[in-house]
């Protein structure tokens, strides 16, 4: 199987360079990251400690068999367009936030698959990347259920040895982690805290309420997301990445765009009861993305 990781920044490459110890693999991705490893290789650092060699390159290659894609939300719809050329066995979304795989069927022909990660990541310098925390991945048909390529593309992570789980129930587990993201991205981001600050205090009480929200959101949108659930999740995930960065912490210190539309944004659009928390979090986000020039 040769798999093309597209969006190989932290994230992507971490989980492109663990799948090359057993399959091949392409990662998509910019100068002069991918430069890098086409000269060096990718080295993993941190909790993962290992030097790989998969091949590197600034566009898809037109022999892939699946894709996997890992770009921000707000770049899928041009991963959609440069991958819908390949003649695909099928594309995994392993991105945050929400509509990323509607937006991919509703550009390719491949069938399109729904994923979590919980692995951490961070790009420490062209060519390396740190593993700031181990976790699982898991997959399934966007829209539930089972299919032969899940199961096929769940064994190729399981050979590399990722904790992986082929699910006939994603939707909800997507809902589950839109809670998450909801509880602890955009906080730790605008108070500029680690992930562990959201465990205890006005953190924690921020954190449950936009996680409580989204699970109402959810069960508004034919989910079954338990307010409960949707908050253990949360202070768990916060508790396990205590001294992590969230990804928008880590865009808003670089001055980047971040995900806030598909995160805290989708739970305020699709909404059919007031989310005040989850509003507010949003209008934060997108103010500040306004002063930085980025909407």
């Amino acid at each position: 199987m040769h798999v093309c990781v597209f969006g190989a920044g932290s994230l992507g490459s971490l989980v492109g360079g663990l799948l090359a110890t057993a399959t091949e693999v392409t990662l998509v991705g910019r100068d002069p990251h991918v430069s890098a490893i086409q000269e060096d290789g990718l080295q993993l650092t941190g909790e993962c400690d290992l030097t790989v060699h998969p091949n590197a390159a600034t566009a898809p290659p037109a022999d892939a068999d699946i894709a996997i894609v890992t770009v921000k939300s707000f770049d899928t719809e041009a991963a959609g367009e440069a991958l819908a050329p390949l003649e695909l066995a099928g594309i995994l979304s392993l991105q945050n936030g929400m509509g990323n795989e509607h937006t991919l069927v509703s550009i390719c022909s491949a069938p399109v698959l729904a994923g979590t990660c919980t692995y951490g990541a961070r790009l420490v310098e062209p060519g390396v990347v740190e593993c700031t925390g181990l976790g699982d991945v898991t997959l399934g048909p966007y829209e539930g259920g089972k299919t032969a390529l899940a199961d096929r593309l769940g064994a190729c992570f399981s050979d590399s040895g990722f904790n992986t789980t082929v699910a006939v129930d994603m939707p909800r587990r997507l809902w589950t982690k839109l809670a998450v993201n909801a509880g602890i991205n955009a906080p730790t981001a605008l108070a500029r805290v680690q992930n562990g600050e959201l465990t205890a205090g006005p953190g924690r009480e921020l954190a449950t309420a936009a996680a409580r929200e989204t699970a109402q959101v959810a069960r508004e949108n034919d989910i079954s997301l338990s307010d409960e659930d949707a908050i253990d999740r949360t202070l768990s995930v916060a508790e396990k990445t205590a001294a992590n960065h969230s990804s928008m912490f880590q865009d808003i210190l670089a001055g980047n765009r971040t995900e806030i539309d598909a995160i805290n944004g989708h739970v305020v659009d699709v909404a059919t009861t007031d989310v005040p928390v989850n509003q507010t979090i949003t209008r934060l986000v997108r103010t500040w993305e306004c002063g930085q020039g980025l909407r």
